[in-house]
């Protein structure tokens, strides 16, 4: 089995919703000052996509490192004694990811309509206090 590889399709985004979050974390009092509700919205949604992403990295790392420790002579090929029912279930963990790979797209499209509720129900709370 390869060494593990970092998948770049969730690492990414996890890293740019990290420096993002660090950014409104920083300028918070100058940011919040103006449009809170919006600020509080793109806070929200970087905060989903980075638990639904970051997860799903987290996870594929793990699911790599788990079944590298079946690899017993470290040739990257299972044969023999190293082929058990625990590196099959292993390997399927590894190669059925089809949610983890698509969980930029989904966390991405499941945060932005959970923000933009945030960001709506803030807009008729203040409407309504303001009547």
């Amino acid at each position: 089995m390869d060494e593990i590889t970092i998948p770049y399709h969730l690492a990414t985004p996890t890293i740019i919703c990290l420096v993002g979050l660090g950014v409104i974390l920083f300028y918070r009092k100058r940011l919040f000052s103006k449009n809170k509700l919006f600020w509080t919205s793109v806070t929200v949604f970087l905060v989903l996509y980075l638990l639904i992403v970051g997860s799903a990295t987290f996870d594929a790392i793990y699911y790599q490192w788990d079944l590298n420790r079946y690899d017993l002579d470290k040739d990257g090929m299972f044969g023999g004694n190293e082929i058990t029912p625990d590196q099959n279930e292993a390997m399927r963990k590894l190669t059925s990811d089809t949610g983890r790979n698509f969980a930029f797209i989904t966390g991405f499209v499941f945060a932005l309509i959970i923000s933009t509720a945030v960001y709506i129900s803030g807009r008729l709370i203040l409407k309504l206090k303001r009547q």
